[in-house]
């Protein structure tokens, strides 16, 4: 896993359950339009799709990467 830095007193970063689309379960990061967050854990357990490459997951996020972009982080798969 990534060591990721928490900050607690942040506003706008936190751990979000959520779908995320990759082919491959090895990547610690992804760019926020591979990344659906859910309500829940039991409502990204039930619109996982292995098929299409959705995977339920516990993100924190977004952050804003050296690149300019927003990603999340990834915590662990469900």
């Amino acid at each position: 896993m990534v060591k990721i830095v928490i900050d607690p007193e942040s506003l706008s970063l936190a751990n979000h359950f959520a779908l995320v689309r990759s082919p491959r379960r090895n990547r610690k990061r992804f760019a926020e339009s591979c990344v659906m967050v859910t309500a829940d854990e039991d409502t990204a357990r039930e619109q996982a799709n292995a098929d299409k490459n959705l995977h339920p997951a516990v993100v924190y996020g977004p952050s804003v990467s050296s690149e300019s972009q927003r990603i999340y982080y990834l915590v662990k798969w469900l």
